[in-house]
């Protein structure tokens, strides 16, 4: 005789269990509180969080002092301005034209200020008949450090360069006195023209030097994602998880292996597929959507390695923490590593805690490195030895960390069990 057919449970029944919303609530409310908190609080408030933004400071007068005066007027507002640090916002580098220049190509620093040549004479010669022109100061921004960290050093630049010309305009104004002419102590005043222009020119299909950020982001997530889709991938084809598309379930027999050996197929599998995952984020963004990019084998070199050490810290970080380590390495790679990446909003614009970790989250370590190859000819110096250094020791961590943790189970005989339905 057949056993009469369990009586089945209604959702009416099962939302009136308290156990059934305590963990799904407690969870769901935590992640949205701290991804607001992490998220917000990186970019929230960038110009409260500003300081030692470096700049870099040239001065190329060479002219001889005004009478009464040890130093040119170039010398005196580049002093002025350095000994102003704007409130510790900013970190000015007192650099020849030169040394300037490079450091803006390396993105050390992210705009300059340039006294020009004969500034001095030029200022003089306000005070002679005929004067009607202001020698110019010159602001230079280097869009490959991002339109907002660009935009934050021309203010402050700008702000400082007024402010210089207008101190040095009072005492240009009392020592001429009431010999000069009213045009020309109009002109004395404020003697410097500012004027912005590019210091370090990109490409007009660089997402105003945002592209380097979101290719970074992309290796990110195809590491994550990919490194995922194959775990999950792998268990269900050894008949660890059950696979369940729309009405259709299917539970394949398991394969006896253990842990470590598990753990080795995935990571195995992990770096042939990245092959093609970071071809393709490669083929999308170059070939189809035309980025302005150079060093195309560079570039192919490196997004395969970033993408695939970000896929091994997946499937290690998985098989350490099981079932919870999707949301542990979500956490790792994309919640804590966005705003501590330093590619949109600077890290001299952000609080302490994400400075700090910006020291080994993956996503600066890997930005830093996409946008030397983007905007800096991939000049090592840019941050490009320094990505593929950190690329190498995330990668031995995650092999030592993932294949110490699954030896440590396997030696415990911690066996992956296999529920079965009730």
């Amino acid at each position: 005789m057949a056993e009469p057919a369990a009586p089945q449970a209604s959702a009416a029944t099962l939302l009136r269990r308290p156990k059934l919303w305590l963990i799904p609530t407690i969870l769901t409310g935590l992640l949205a509180f701290l991804l607001s908190l992490l998220y917000m609080g990186g970019i929230v408030n960038p110009h409260r969080d500003l300081r030692d933004l470096p700049i870099a400071l040239v001065n190329d007068d060479t002219g001889k002092p005004p009478a009464g005066q040890k130093q040119n007027l170039g010398a005196q507002i580049t002093a002025a301005i350095a000994a102003d640090t704007a409130g510790g916002k900013a970190e000015w580098r007192t650099l020849t034209h030169g040394r300037a220049e490079d450091q803006l190509d390396s993105g050390k620093v992210f705009g300059a200020l340039v006294v020009p040549a004969g500034f001095t004479d030029s200022v003089t010669a306000l005070t002679t008949a005929g004067a009607t022109q202001r020698p110019t100061i010159t602001v230079l921004t280097n869009p490959g450090k991002g339109s907002l960290g660009s935009s934050l050093a021309s203010q402050i630049t700008t702000q400082a360069a007024h402010q210089a010309s207008r101190s040095i305009g009072e005492q240009l104004t009392a020592a001429a006195g009431t010999r000069a002419s009213s045009t020309a102590r109009l002109l004395l005043a404020d003697p410097a023209n500012v004027v912005t222009r590019v210091g370090h020119p990109i490409g007009t299909r660089s997402g105003l030097g945002l592209t380097a950020f979101y290719y970074a982001l992309l290796l990110v997530l195809a590491g994550f994602m990919g490194g995922n889709v194959i775990s999950n991938g792998v268990d269900t084809a050894l008949g660890y998880a059950d696979n369940e598309i729309g009405p259709w379930h299917t539970r394949r027999p398991t394969v006896p292996i253990d842990r470590t050996q598990t753990l080795l197929l995935k990571m195995a599998m992990t770096a042939g597929i990245t092959l093609l995952s970071a071809s393709l984020v490669m083929l999308a963004c170059v070939a189809i959507l035309d980025m302005d990019t150079s060093h195309l084998p560079l570039l192919w070199i490196y997004s395969y390695c970033a993408t695939l050490a970000v896929g091994l810290g997946v499937q290690a970080i998985n098989a350490a923490f099981g079932g919870v380590g999707q949301l542990v390495s979500m956490f790792v790679f994309i919640v804590l590593g966005l705003p501590s990446s330093g590619a949109t909003v600077p890290l001299q614009a952000v609080p302490d805690f994400y400075r700090f970790l910006s020291h080994f989250e993956p996503m600066r370590q890997l930005s830093d490195g996409v946008r030397a190859i983007l905007f800096f000819d991939a000049r090592g110096d840019a941050g490009l030895t320094r990505s593929w250094i950190m690329i190498a020791i995330g990668s031995a961590l995650a092999l030592l960390f993932g294949f110490a943790m699954t030896a440590y189970y396997d030696r415990k005989g911690h066996k992956r069990l296999t529920p079965q339905p009730t």
